[in-house]
């Protein structure tokens, strides 16, 4: 029989998000970002072609960009609130690591597989975080889609995207737990 780590089980079988809006100062040191970084490199990635990298968003970042994804939003002729819905996760952020998808070429290693990768690299960095006591969310929204955004902002090449922002900070509020899924609606076993 496998050995058991009950205790990374039992965070797994509890694990969950916190509200982007619920994080808080103080956020991670430097030090510890840099730990959670490792730990969500770790991240599967076929042929090690780390088909991801991070890019680190303080504060002074995020309403740098919770403004360019403002004056963006509203241009595309978006809807006041959507307006205001797209560049809030940025303004009421205080730190976000954005993952972003970089393709490289392979022979062998599909995109689309690359970038489940730099997907599952988003949710090891949200566990990885949570795992170390802090509180994290993982969002994207119409900004991190957005080619200027992208661009302008972040400076990405013409075929990085934006796989996810991930917010760290601290839980400022512990929200009710949500109910989880049916496991008998979602799961079928097939025998030969």
């Amino acid at each position: 029989m496998p050995e058991k780590n009950q205790a990374a089980l039992d965070f797994l079988l509890s694990r969950r998000s916190r509200p982007a809006k619920t994080l808080s100062t103080p956020v991670p040191p430097r030090e510890a970002v840099e730990t959670i970084l490792t730990a969500a490199a770790r991240t599967p990635d076929h042929g090690k072609l780390e088909p991801w990298r991070f890019i680190v968003l303080e504060r002074d970042a995020l309403v740098r960009l919770g403004d360019l994804a403002g004056r963006l939003s509203a241009a595309a002729g978006r809807p006041e609130e959507q307006v205001a819905k797209d560049r809030n996760c940025y303004d009421n952020g205080h730190l976000a690591v954005a993952v972003v998808t970089v393709p490289r070429p392979s022979e062998k290693i599909p995109e689309i597989e690359q970038v489940y990768s730099a997907g599952a690299v988003c949710l090891a960095l949200l566990n990885a975080a949570l795992a170390a006591g802090w509180g994290a969310n993982w969002l994207s929204g119409w900004a991190s889609h957005n080619r200027d955004f992208c661009t302008q902002g972040l400076g990405l090449g013409p075929d990085e995207k934006i796989a996810g922002l991930i917010f760290l900070g601290t839980e400022s509020a512990v929200p009710p737990d949500r109910p989880r899924p049916d496991l008998n609606r979602i799961t079928q076993w097939v025998a030969s």
